[in-house]
């Protein structure tokens, strides 16, 4: 059970990085250009996101695996 809480970090971390990047907001400055602070927080959660996901899929494909070795 804790490798899945291990491998759900970084869904939880980009999970975050969407939430602070939406609450830090943007603004639109005097030129018309789209001024966003916290920009980088967005690939940066999107990332993490995809990077849970895969380990997550891989930790439970791992662990059928070894499930049906077992009862064989």
């Amino acid at each position: 059970m804790k490798k899945y809480l291990i491998a759900s970090t970084p869904i939880l971390i980009g999970v975050i990085c969407f939430i602070v990047s939406t609450v830090i907001g943007s603004s639109i400055a005097e030129d018309g250009t789209l001024v966003e602070p916290a920009f980088f927080l967005i690939p940066i959660g999107f990332l993490m996101f995809f990077i849970g996901i895969i380990s997550l899929v891989c930790i439970a494909i791992i662990s059928a695996f070894k499930k049906t070795q077992f009862i064989n």
